[in-house]
C-alpha cells in the first residue's frame, strides 16, 4: 500500500470538506471520503488480505489517515452548524420585549374606503373634492335646483324635516346642494366632486336604508356636451368595476337636468342600474348667477352603497351599515 496515495485521500477529504458552504453538501463530501465506498474504506476492509507484517505497517497508515479524516470533518461540522446557528438566530429573531398585540388593528369603513378611491380617481382627472354640511335650507335642497314646492320628494314621507317645520330646514336629501354652494361662490370653470352621507325617511331593508351615501359630480364650462359627460362616466365606471365593463344611457327625468338620463353598467353577464345624470338644467344655472349663454355643464350622482354591493356582489344592505367585522375586515384597514 502507497503511503502517497493514503496521503492524497486525506487531501482531497481536507479540500472537499473545506469547499462545503453547509452541511447539506458536507454530507455528501462525508460519503464521498468516508464512507462504505470511500477509497479509505476500501484500503481498511483490504489489510484483511495482507500478510501479519504488511497488515501492521499498513494498519498504522491506514488508521492515522482515517484519524486525520475524521478530525477533518469534525472542524468542518462545527464550523459548518456554528455558521448555521449564527444565522438562525438573524433570521428567526424574536423581540421578547414586546408585548403582544392582541386588540383588533382599526381601520376604515368599506364605504369610507371607496369614497376614498373615488376621490382620489377624480382628483386625478382636475377634479376639486367639495363637502358641505348635512343639515341643509330647503331653499339649497330643493328650490335652487328646480324641485318645486309640489314635487313629491319634497314630501314628509320622503325627507327628515327639521323642527319647527317653518325653519325650512332639512336633513339633505342629495349631495346636489353642495354643487349649488359651489356655484354660488366659485366662477366657471368649475370641476368639483361632492362625497357624502344623504337622508332619506325609507325603511332599512336588504336594499335601502335611511342613512346613505352618495357621489356627486358637476362640470360647468365653456362648450360642454353629454359627450363629455359619456366620456367621463365610462372612465368611472372601468375604475370602478374593470376594463370590460360597458355603460349605457337612458333617458330619464330629474327637475335640475336636461336632457336627463340613468346609467347602467353591464356587469357579471347583466344590466345594472348605477346612477343618474344629464347636463344642468339651464334654470339652476342661472339660479346661480351663471350665464347660460356662455356656459353649459354636466352632473352625476352615483350611490357608494350601490357602487359596494355591485362591485363585490353584496346582496343584503344591513351587512353595510351593522357593524359587523366578520364583514368590515375583508375588505382591509384602507389607511
Amino acid at each position: 500500500m502507497n503511503p502517497q496515495d493514503v496521503q492524497g485521500w486525506v487531501s482531497d477529504a481536507a479540500q472537499a470538506f473545506a469547499q462545503a458552504d453547509n452541511l447539506d453538501s458536507l454530507k455528501v463530501a462525508r460519503l464521498a471520503h468516508v464512507g462504505d465506498k470511500a477509497p479509505i474504506s476500501l484500503a481498511s476492509r483490504a489489510l484483511g488480505s495482507l500478510s501479519p507484517d504488511e497488515k501492521a505497517s499498513a494498519g498504522k497508515i491506514i488508521g492515522e489517515a482515517k484519524a486525520e479524516i475524521g478530525r477533518l470533518l469534525a472542524d468542518a461540522t462545527a464550523r459548518l452548524e456554528a455558521e448555521r446557528d449564527a444565522r438562525v438566530l438573524i433570521e428567526e429573531v424574536v423581540d421578547i420585549t414586546l408585548p403582544v398585540q392582541r386588540a383588533h388593528r382599526g381601520g376604515l369603513h368599506p364605504i369610507t374606503i371607496i369614497k376614498n378611491e373615488v376621490s382620489d380617481f377624480f382628483i386625478e382627472q382636475g377634479f376639486s373634492v367639495e363637502e358641505g354640511p348635512e343639515l341643509e335650507s330647503g331653499w339649497l335642497n330643493f328650490d335652487a335646483l328646480n324641485i318645486p314646492a309640489d314635487h313629491p320628494a319634497r314630501t314628509m314621507q320622503d325627507t327628515f324635516y327639521i323642527e319647527p317645520i317653518e325653519s325650512g330646514m332639512v336633513l339633505r336629501t342629495q349631495t346636489s346642494p353642495v354643487q349649488i354652494r359651489t356655484m354660488l361662490s366659485q366662477q366657471p370653470p368649475i370641476y368639483v366632486i361632492s362625497p357624502g352621507r344623504t337622508f332619506r325617511a325609507d325603511e332599512l331593508d336588504a336594499t335601502h336604508s335611511p342613512v346613505f351615501h352618495q357621489v356627486e359630480g358637476l362640470v360647468v364650462d365653456k362648450g360642454i356636451t353629454m359627450a363629455h359627460l359619456k366620456g367621463t362616466l365610462d372612465n368611472f365606471a372601468r375604475h370602478m368595476f374593470g376594463d370590460d365593463v360597458t355603460t349605457r344611457l337612458r333617458p330619464s327625468f330629474f327637475p335640475f337636468t336636461e336632457p336627463s338620463a340613468e346609467v347602467d353598467i353591464f356587469f357579471n353577464g347583466r344590466w345594472i342600474e348605477w346612477g343618474g345624470c344629464g347636463m344642468v338644467n339651464p334654470k339652476v344655472l342661472a339660479t346661480c348667477g351663471i350665464d347660460t349663454s356662455i356656459f353649459s355643464g354636466f352632473a352625476f350622482g352615483m350611490g357608494l352603497e350601490r357602487t359596494l354591493m355591485v362591485r363585490h356582489g353584496i346582496t343584503d344592505m344591513h351587512d353595510i351599515v351593522e357593524g359587523d367585522l366578520r364583514f368590515t375586515r375583508q375588505f382591509g384597514v384602507g389607511l
